[in-house]
């Protein structure tokens, strides 16, 4: 596919990945009136609503989960949408979300990290290099660029659950990994939903009274369901979609849309303010997963590219 056709593709890369930025923001809406797990449950309850049918229509000849398999998809359930999400909006409740949005943003290359100690996958210096700057940019955010400081009083409690959200989506991805080389995207991720909504769903109705129901407006309820359909969905589909068409390594790039789109949406909704520790702090981490994640081919492809037109240019 040339280049000029591919601008839709970017576009819709672009608009699949912004959009999970604007979770922050829903998040904090709805957990105005929810407390997180509630709002982590109500979230996968609407989005399995949607994701079991498109399962069973578009991957009615996939194979069904066996044995240890189970415990798989269970595990995903457990990491990525369970405890993830219960840190994500705890985070998204108590912690500024220009603060916690850009040091998500670190994750593409702590999977990777993961990913070679646990499934013995290659790490490269590029990979090395992207983790200490994506983690340097993430320790200058984190601190708001008091660093001393920070050393002599220690992190706070909302920095450790922010941490831990980290360390939990990067074990759901390398899980993740291990579930794809049998199931699809699509089957991986719908079996997750309906496991963590399941483990979600006894916290949520022990924390959860009628008065809170019956209080929630349409602005929380329209943040619930923006998540699930929007961000959980639709964003979902979208950017398989891209992969299939542009490929992971190209497609994967487009995730540095979500902590500008965070930050943006953050500084004009919520009047958060925006410091020089954090366009410090992001400069870092964007380079970082940049470099961390810019896979060899990629690269190859456009030397030999460039190659090909020099040759050209002097025949």
């Amino acid at each position: 596919m040339t280049q000029q056709r591919l601008w839709p593709v970017y576009l819709m890369l672009a608009f699949a990945t912004s959009t999970w930025g604007s979770a922050f923001i829903a998040g904090r809406f709805a957990t105005e009136v929810f407390e997180p797990i509630t709002v982590a449950f109500l979230r996968f309850f609407f989005a399995a609503l949607i994701l079991i049918p498109l399962m069973l229509i578009l991957e009615k000849n996939s194979p069904r989960p066996r044995g240890k398999e189970w415990f798989l998809l269970a595990a995903l359930g457990l990491t990525g949408i369970a405890i993830y999400n219960i840190a994500f909006f705890v985070a998204a409740k108590y912690a500024p979300i220009v603060k916690s949005s850009l040091f998500i943003a670190s994750n593409p290359v702590l999977i990777i990290l993961l990913s070679g100690l646990v499934l013995k996958e290659t790490i490269t210096k590029r990979n090395v290099i992207g983790l200490v700057l994506a983690l340097t940019g993430a320790f200058v955010i984190i601190t708001n660029g008091q660093i001393v400081q920070s050393f002599r009083n220690g992190l706070e409690l909302i920095d450790l659950v922010l941490l831990f959200a980290v360390i939990c989506w990067a074990l759901y991805s390398v899980l993740g990994k291990i579930s794809l080389r049998k199931f699809s995207s699509l089957v991986s991720t719908t079996y997750a939903v309906v496991f963590g909504t399941i483990m979600l769903m006894p916290l949520a109705v022990w924390e959860t009274s009628w008065t809170d129901v019956q209080s929630a407006d349409w602005l929380v309820w329209s943040s619930i369901l923006h998540m699930s359909i929007i961000v959980t969905v639709v964003s979902f589909l979208m950017y398989y979609q891209g992969i299939k068409i542009i490929g992971a390594a190209k497609a994967s790039l487009f995730i540095n849309m979500m902590p500008v789109s965070a930050v943006i949406l953050a500084v004009l909704f919520l009047d958060e303010p925006l410091y020089l520790a954090h366009l410090i702090g992001a400069l870092f981490v964007l380079t970082g997963v940049t470099v961390g994640t810019w896979t060899k081919p990629l690269w190859n492809f456009h030397r030999k590219k460039k190659q090909v037109e020099k040759e050209a240019g002097s025949a």
